[in-house]
């Protein structure tokens, strides 16, 4: 019986890392890519684990990279696209350049990794994509310029896709994690409440694709319920409940 496949990009640290860990130990063929090259080779040390680097801003190079691995292992079940990126000190101010990267790696990296399997799923008609975002992106928030417009475009795009390839018998899946403990939310300078480990998360995606084959996984139970709550908020009490946490 054949191993099913999946491709994990942003796999070279956090999230990413951890779910091409958790993947490999059920049993699933991983293709991982990222920009560090060095970190994916350690993760290949793993029988179940190759690597092919890819910056995600090249869309060309998404294509070409998706085109060799299909050459090379026949076929790919399962997409999560989680590649991130996120600068603390640089969203506090309109800096024009932060923006425009930022928007580049989370937003249209991902555009140019699920163009690169379009054509590929919906003539196979059958498969599985699955974007990680966050659920900031479903609300705007103070001195985040880049990261949380970029991850409502995400959510938006999503859903949007989610119609789109149903027609053609493709899954697809929003990952919206809450505070995990990664390089990433390292940086931040303030309180996370109920932060997780990587393993956790990787353990919730993996549970939420396979097991419960869910559109939308959020994660922990306590973020799903604030943000929930949060979406549903009129913009007039949201501002001032907002407002009023900024001016503590």
């Amino acid at each position: 019986m054949n191993k099913k496949t999946i491709w994990i990009t942003g796999a070279s640290s956090g999230i990413g890392e951890a779910t091409a860990i958790k993947f490999a130990k059920e049993g699933w063929k991983v293709i991982v890519s990222a920009r560090r090259v060095e970190l994916l080779e350690k993760l290949s040390v793993d029988e179940n684990i190759f690597s092919y680097p890819l910056d995600v801003t090249d869309s060309d190079k998404a294509k070409e990279v998706f085109k060799k691995i299909i050459d090379d292992h026949g076929q790919v079940d399962l997409c999560i696209f989680s590649s991130g990126t996120y600068e603390r000190k640089s969203e506090k101010e309109l800096d024009v350049q932060n923006i425009k990267h930022v928007i580049e790696v989370n937003f249209l990296g991902v555009i140019n990794c699920v163009s690169a399997v379009e054509k590929y799923y919906k003539e196979k008609n059958k498969g599985h994509i699955a974007v990680v975002s966050s659920p900031v992106g479903y609300r705007g928030l103070p001195k985040s310029s880049g990261y949380t417009p970029s991850k409502a475009a995400l959510n938006n795009f999503t859903q949007g896709i989610y119609f789109d390839f149903k027609k053609f018998n493709v899954k697809v899946s929003l990952i919206t994690p809450g505070f995990i403990k990664t390089a990433l939310t390292d940086k931040n300078e303030f309180k996370m409440p109920f932060l997780k480990s990587t393993n956790y998360a990787a353990d919730q995606i993996y549970n939420g694709l396979i097991k419960k084959n869910n559109f939308e996984i959020i994660f922990p139970l306590p973020i799903k319920i604030i943000y929930k709550l949060i979406q549903i908020l009129p913009n007039k009490l949201y501002n001032y409940l907002i407002s009023k946490s900024v001016n503590r």
